[in-house]
């Protein structure tokens, strides 16, 4: 006897299929970037419940060029007056995570801070790297709207279906303090992104993703869920690459990303409940799918893919630990009065 599925049971099957898809298809066209449009698949499915709608899509699209624009403006500042540059990219993270914890959309202030972060580092080495941060942030867009819709098709909401909750508000009072926060956690791998754009550039991604997770966590909470959400990204990523290795084919590809996807989004939408929060295993899944990608340019590539996947886990575990340390710090201490 057929059984209808649920609400989180579609999210779930159509937030690993996307992913799935969109992963396989950026490598099968080989795309510059190619990890960076299932990241962004990613989060469009799991922040929206329905189909794009066609003012969000033109929204995305008009944000995805004033990010563009911002990003090539800055690029002559940073070269000749590197601190003014470097201030005012600070307040401009500021600003963008302070709209987004006062209610403003997730997505935009993710594709605000990727201008103001990753077309700027890359057009600082080289003009040429900057027009392809672009040329792969709107190729990745574009397909990952396509992904989306297509997932959306496949798996669609219910008609009864209740409305996903809304992301927890901050007090006002807290605003500013978290926006800092964030603000310092991107910085750093922003430095970093400035010395070797080509090769630290997923390491902003990375602090992209940890600024906006450290927006609901606490300094009890910090290394469990900043720490540890990192800790199995890296651990999936190994025992995925191991898997692709048995038997390498883009179908492969495909599968295993389904498979373990399908793992991870019953684990998001709770139908396989934990301890941990939603963004505990959103970041796990970004986590894997920047690790992975790289490994698989690094060996097209022809280079030691063990020794630069260990590098890079290493960068990841060092901003984190760095992103906990903000929280520490940041974190607002309550006197007691006698």
């Amino acid at each position: 006897m057929p059984t209808e599925r649920t609400a989180r049971d579609q999210r779930a099957l159509r937030l690993a299929t996307g992913t799935a898809l969109c992963l396989a298809a950026s490598f099968g066209l080989a795309l510059p970037i190619p990890f960076l449009a299932p990241v962004l698949a990613l989060l469009f499915l799991a922040t929206l419940n329905q189909p794009l709608p066609l003012k969000t899509g033109v929204a995305l699209a008009l944000v995805a060029m004033l990010t563009t624009g911002i990003g090539l403006l800055l690029i002559p500042l940073l070269r000749y007056y590197p601190v003014s540059g470097l201030l005012l990219i600070g307040l401009g993270l500021f600003v963008v995570f302070r709209f987004g914890l006062r209610g403003g959309n997730n997505l935009i202030v993710t594709f605000l801070v990727i201008g103001l972060t990753m077309i700027a580092a890359a057009g600082f080495a080289s003009f040429d790297l900057a027009l392809m941060v672009i040329g792969a942030l709107v190729k990745g867009l574009l397909l990952a709207v396509i992904v989306v819709t297509l997932s959306h098709g496949l798996f669609p909401e219910p008609a009864n279906a209740p409305p996903a909750p809304g992301a927890p508000t901050l007090p006002a009072e807290d605003v500013d303090r978290v926006a800092l926060r964030a603000t310092l956690i991107v910085l750093p791998a922003f430095l970093l992104a400035l010395i070797d754009p080509a090769r630290y550039l997923p390491i902003i991604l990375k602090a992209v993703s940890l600024g906006q997770q450290s927006s609901t966590t606490t300094a009890r909470n910090a290394g469990r869920e900043l720490l540890g959400s990192t800790l199995l990204g890296g651990a999936l990523a190994i025992l995925f690459w191991w898997a692709l290795s048995l038997f390498v084919h883009l179908w492969m590809f495909f599968l295993w990303m389904l498979l373990f996807g399908l793992v991870l989004a019953r684990k998001l939408y709770a139908l396989s409940p934990t301890r941990f929060s939603p963004g505990f295993w959103l970041n796990s899944l970004i986590t894997l799918i920047i690790l992975l990608g790289q490994s698989v340019q690094d060996s097209a590539a022809g280079k030691d893919v063990y020794t630069a996947a260990a590098v890079r886990m290493g960068l990841f575990i060092l901003v984190t630990l760095y992103a906990c340390l903000m929280v520490y710090l940041l974190e607002p201490r309550r006197v007691n009065i006698a």
